[in-house]
């Protein structure tokens, strides 16, 4: 998945995200025209994603504002990425002629080691010869929400929480698309391993279990109330007298350092993962 966006006087020429994850989905040749614009472009593989995009140059942030939300839009749809995911950047800045890389893909936890995975049964008795590609084995740590917070405090002009906006309006509730809806279905035996990707993806508890219906509004309670969190963070640091970037990087720090992380370490190992808060 690629998000592009332009204005003056930063360039984001190219912004490739994926989750830890993906699934090649299979490919359908479109026939995409050239578009231009005079002022600003929002492109991404989503039209709720470019929205934001829009929204966001509308109310006067430029294109690593527009970016992020757009990153962030993208994510809470699951479109081949996802919060957990990575994210790689090239930015590019007229003024000074000089392209920036932004590198935010995960790495592993520090106990995945080669002879962790040899002691695993399934590794022991042949029947496996590599590790685990899914699962919380497979998982590294999450880039998305970092990549997402750094571009936009050291490039972006607008606070988190106006590039969130979006993304949290979503995570209320919003209505899902056909597309994503085949995928859940499409991949359903494997998410209802996992306690917490049921919960999420198959709402409808009880005799169905299904996924929802193709326009019905999905709710994601607990990814909005991470992302209050963020926002949350960024309101103390403003109010303690930080600027603006240092208040989003506050935000970045209760999620790789604070109760975000802990969390999340938490629902890994519990489900046979490996991550600890000083590997994120």
């Amino acid at each position: 998945m690629k998000i592009f966006a332009a204005v003056s006087p930063w360039l984001l020429i190219g912004f490739a995200c994926s989750c830890f994850a993906a699934t090649p989905e299979p490919y359908s040749a479109t026939h995409k025209p050239p578009l231009h614009g005079r002022h600003w472009m929002a492109i991404t593989g989503k039209p709720l994603g470019a929205m934001a995009g829009a929204r966001t140059f509308e109310r006067g942030g430029n294109a690593i504002d527009a970016a992020c939300a757009m990153l962030a839009v993208v994510c809470t749809m699951y479109d081949d990425v996802s919060w957990g995911g990575e994210t790689q950047a090239l930015i590019y800045d007229p003024r000074a002629k000089k392209v920036i890389g932004l590198n935010a893909c995960g790495v592993a936890p520090t106990g995945a080691t080669p002879e962790f995975f040899r002691k695993l049964p399934q590794i022991r008795t042949n029947r496996l010869h590599h590790p685990p590609a899914e699962g919380p084995l497979a998982a590294i740590t999450p880039g998305n929400p970092g990549g997402l917070m750094v571009m936009l405090a050291e490039f972006g002009t607008l606070s988190l929480k106006d590039v969130l906006g979006p993304a949290m309006q979503m995570a209320e509730g919003y209505p899902i698309e056909a597309e994503l809806v085949a995928k859940i279905e499409r991949h359903a035996e494997k998410l209802r391993k996992w306690p917490y990707s049921e919960q999420v993806f198959f709402p409808h508890r009880g005799a169905t279990n299904t996924a929802p219906s193709a326009g019905e509004i999905w709710r994601q309670p607990d990814l909005l109330a991470t992302l209050q969190k963020l926002v949350d963070a960024e309101a103390q640091a403003l109010q303690s007298g930080k600027d603006r970037k240092a208040a989003i990087l506050a935000a970045y720090d209760r999620f790789y350092k604070g109760d975000i992380a802990e969390e999340f370490c938490r629902g890994s190992r519990e489900q046979g993962g490996l991550h600890t808060p000083k590997d994120l």
